[in-house]
């Protein structure tokens, strides 16, 4: 096939009707011919050669160019696509006056009207026929062409055989292809988080495909309700969870699981939600068995609970309906952690709550005939309210708490017993008065001591005494210990870390302030990891003296400050980057 005038326009329309087909720019169809062409023309001259196309919009010809590049000599790769800046400067005399040769800018002359007096800028050489070329004749046409220009000159059109046109059917089929996948990537990428209804096609492996005209989304079978089952042609309401661009194109991924797809459906069916009267703060699910969902209202006039479930339970039905029976608890939301976990943990009735902030775990007390009502029917009640209140709950009868409470009791009465020489009574009064510890007894006010019964001041002085020089002598210990492990003095004398904290920092191959420094807080404090699902406990090597992630972070940024490593100021305000230069200072000292 030729490009002769016959078929130029019948170029420009077969563009312009697979635009329309796929819904996509007539612009990317010419320019995937114009690619098409220039491959066949390779063939014909040669694969080596720098051929392009480009093909007029309007009248349809297509101009084809070989393309030469000025490059230094001892960079060229191949002769048919560049040539030295002397071979450039002997191709462009040889083609002259058929040529304009312009390096940088030129300023035009101004004639006697005024006119002229424009900047030329001309990138490129150009050799073409006289009779298509306007020479400027102010311009330098002997000039040393530079490197990096190009030298254009037309050859004649290809005659494209049945391989050359199956060739180019191919690479426009693909770029049409990339243009209709990202067009869908663009059309869904901003629609993440929203329900769309949609039809099935089919399903394979037991994930469903679904149309989304344009394109298709995938239903996997985990983001499916379990006992939901699709035939071809049926209509279901998805939520769009993700879209990635991936090498086989724009990958939809759908759920009806997501707790997301249950927030958007009340907003759907509640008024005041779409209009953020009421606000839905946390959402948890056992898909198609049972739900938690906790609202707030903005407005004092307004029942939160009660506008979710809808008069005679209309609103909360549609959304049951549409999860397949899936059971909901609407829950009041409170900013206060213990009240909001009461109330998530309904039906059951709680009778005590113990908030552990750092960390993050609850411990929720109930009558020993709640407790299967509160852990629910395969620890699904417990579960969902974990979820919503992002806590890790512990639930104990009264009479485990009650247990519990008294062994800690007993614990802490033989440890002052043993390290105080005390007797039972003298030790449990200690422990009723709050003291859990060795050090609370040796740095406590006096004052604390003195409101004991049967303690005078000779008493407190001799109690402190003896817890003191126990501790000392743990110290003293710890440190020797710590030293034999290698710990060197910046690590031993570095303020906020008791000898005992080094002793354990050593025991586990921190042994200088730079290993030190390059501990991350929750290396040290300890935390917990999202692991599917579920929460997984990161233990710490400081955890076990009560070391806070806050703490941690304090220390370890110091110790870089210290180490030069962290320039306070790029951290932190002025105010507080003194103070922590200030205690780095000091603690160096």
């Amino acid at each position: 096939m030729a490009i002769t005038s016959a078929n130029q326009l019948e170029l420009l329309q077969t563009a312009e009707a697979v635009a329309r087909e796929k819904m996509i720019d007539p612009g990317l169809v010419v320019e995937a011919m114009e690619e098409s062409l220039a491959r066949a023309a390779k063939s014909r001259y040669g694969a080596e050669m720098d051929i392009r196309v480009s093909i007029d919009r309007k009248t349809g010809r297509a101009t084809f160019t070989r393309v030469r590049t000025i490059t230094p000599e001892d960079l060229i790769e191949t002769n048919q696509a560049e040539v030295t800046p002397e071979q450039g400067k002997i191709t462009i005399q040889q083609h002259r006056p058929d040529v304009v040769v312009v390096n940088g800018t030129k300023t035009t002359p101004v004639d006697e009207d005024g006119n002229g007096g424009e900047t030329l800028k001309i990138r490129r050489f150009l050799l073409k026929k006289p009779s298509e070329m306007v020479v400027p004749q102010d311009v330098d046409q002997s000039v040393m062409p530079e490197v990096g220009d190009e030298i254009v000159d037309e050859v004649p059109p290809v005659e494209m055989g049945r391989i050359a046109a199956q060739s180019a059917k191919q690479v426009i089929l693909q770029k049409v292809r990339e243009a209709e996948r990202d067009k869908q990537y663009e059309e869904f990428k901003d629609r993440v988080g929203q329900i769309i209804n949609c039809q099935v096609k089919r399903e394979e492996y037991g994930n469903v495909i679904v149309d989304m005209n344009p394109g298709e989304g995938i239903l996997r079978r985990n983001e499916k309700i379990g006992r939901e089952a699709y035939r071809p042609n049926d209509r279901i309401r998805v939520y769009i969870k993700d879209v990635r661009r991936e090498q086989r194109g724009p990958q939809i991924f759908l759920s009806r699981t997501a707790p997301e797809f249950m927030a958007e459906l009340f907003k759907m069916e509640v008024p005041e939600i779409y209009e953020g009267i009421i606000e839905i703060k946390a959402v948890a699910r056992d898909p198609g068995s049972r739900a938690k969902i906790a609202v707030i209202s903005y407005d004092s006039s307004i029942d939160p609970v009660g506008a979710c479930v809808g008069m005679r339970g209309s609103r909360v039905q549609a959304v049951v309906n549409e999860l397949q029976g899936e059971k909901i608890d609407i829950i009041p939301w409170n900013e206060d952690m213990p009240t909001f976990l009461v109330n998530a943990l309904q039906p059951a009735e709680v009778s005590k709550v113990v908030f552990d902030e750092d960390a993050e775990r609850i411990e929720v007390v109930v009558p020993e005939e709640q407790l299967s009502l509160a852990i629910g029917r395969r620890g699904q009640n417990v579960r969902l309210a974990s979820q919503l209140t992002g806590l890790d709950i512990d639930i104990l009868t009264e009479e485990e708490e009650s247990a519990r409470r008294q062994k800690e009791f007993e614990e802490r009465t033989q440890l002052f017993m043993d390290t105080l020489d005390l007797d039972e009574f003298f030790a449990q009064l200690l422990v009723s008065e709050g003291f859990t510890n060795l050090e609370e007894v040796a740095y406590v006010e006096q004052d604390e001591l003195l409101v004991i019964d049967g303690v005078d001041e000779d008493t407190a002085n001799e109690l402190q005494a003896r817890a003191r020089d126990i501790l000392d002598a743990r110290n003293k210990a710890a440190i020797e210990r710590a030293r034999e492990l290698g710990a060197e003095d910046s690590l031993i004398d570095f303020e906020g870390l008791t000898p005992q904290m080094v002793q354990a920092l050593a025991e586990d191959g921190v042994k200088t302030l730079e290993d030190f420094a390059t501990c991350a807080d929750w290396e040290l404090a300890g935390g917990w990891t999202t692991v599917n699902g579920e929460r997984v406990k990161d233990d710490g090597l400081l955890e076990p003296f009560d070391v806070s992630l806050e703490e941690a972070q304090d220390m370890v940024m110091t110790a870089r400050v210290m180490l030069g490593w962290v320039d306070p100021s790029d951290l932190v305000s002025d105010e507080v980057a003194e103070e922590l230069a200030a205690e780095a200072e000091e603690a160096g000292a």
